[in-house]
């Protein structure tokens, strides 16, 4: 009776020693997650953009030029737009009335910084871009494009683009080639140029076009003469921030000895079944900042329990 009484508070000391090391071997064997430093002006940029355009248009009843510079849905991060229509009115075409340049069920074009993070995407669903002197014939139609470029610190950009669906240039269907570039010609209307999917990445920045387009079409209708030039179709841009990893751990931490680190896993080959291959693996992977805590508790508890049993024994002499 006796003897139970003055083992039970022996056990509970042994227990909450036993709690105490393992929390303070936890804590120290805790490796911090690599930060990522930035300069001053070292962030991360982003940009996107829905349709761009940058055309001259020459009239018929003037010998001069009329610049069609416009741009849909374009944002510098953190910003996003959803604008799904774009109207332009330029003088001397159709007695200044203004023209559906793009209209689209879905347009959406975001970019966005996040810590170490810089990402643009862009995105077209069912449109039709139009030029001046085609009112009734869409330059281009598609159903869905799509463009994304992600940067992010210590990692190699990215830059995606897909083009879904059927793609109709000048009211006719175009088989897109796998090699980047189709030429599509219409009798009295003119040509048009497209490159598929135009990607390139750096080692800290990514650019990513899904159709870009070369124009040259002669309507010869609403006083338009010839339109010139080129219109770029869903862009997404991005730049790395300019941080490395950081050399710094915060404290506690081990660097010598990650949290997910297992000798046993890393070394299939070795066991733990007996004295000698423990000592082996001890010496291998070599001792860290946490086997003070573990000697040490392991000290606290051999002292513990020597002590409950010292205890017990004189317990039952008397």
């Amino acid at each position: 009776m006796n003897s139970s009484a003055f083992s039970m508070p022996a056990r509970r000391a042994a227990a909450v020693l036993t709690v105490t090391v393992l929390t303070a071997g936890s804590a120290a064997l805790i490796g911090a997650v690599p930060a990522y430093a930035t300069d001053g002006d070292g962030g991360g940029k982003a940009g996107a953009v829905v349709l761009r355009t940058g055309l001259d248009v020459n009239l018929l009843s003037k010998s001069v030029h009329a610049p069609l510079n416009v741009a849909l849905n374009e944002v510098d991060a953190p910003a996003s737009e959803n604008k799904t229509a774009l109207t332009a009115k330029l003088d001397g075409v159709d007695h200044g009335k203004p023209f559906s340049v793009l209209r689209a069920d879905v347009a959406t074009a975001r970019a966005t910084t996040e810590g170490n993070k810089a990402k643009g995407y862009a995105n077209l669903v069912r449109a039709k871009v139009n030029v001046p002197g085609l009112p009734l014939r869409p330059l281009i139609e598609v159903e869905q494009v799509t463009s994304k470029a992600v940067c992010q610190a210590g990692e190699k950009p990215t830059a995606t683009s897909n083009v879904l669906g059927t793609v109709r240039v000048l009211g006719k269907k175009v088989t897109l080639s796998a090699s980047g570039t189709t030429e599509v010609k219409v009798l009295g209307v003119g040509k048009v140029r497209l490159d598929l999917s135009k990607t390139s990445t750096t080692s800290r920045s990514a650019a990513a076009t899904a159709l870009e387009l070369a124009v040259a079409v002669n309507p010869g209708k609403l006083n338009v003469a010839e339109v010139k030039g080129k219109v770029t179709l869903v862009r997404a841009t991005c730049e790395s921030p300019s941080g490395t990893p950081s050399t710094e751990t915060p404290e506690p931490a081990d660097s010598e000895t990650p949290a997910a680190e297992n000798p046993d896993t890393e070394k299939p080959g070795l066991s733990t079944q007996t004295g000698k291959q423990e000592t082996d693996n001890l010496a291998e992977t070599g001792g860290s900042s946490s086997t003070p805590y573990l000697a040490g508790g392991a000290a606290l508890l051999i002292a513990a329990g020597g002590g409950a049993v010292v205890l017990a024994r004189r317990r039952r002499q008397n």
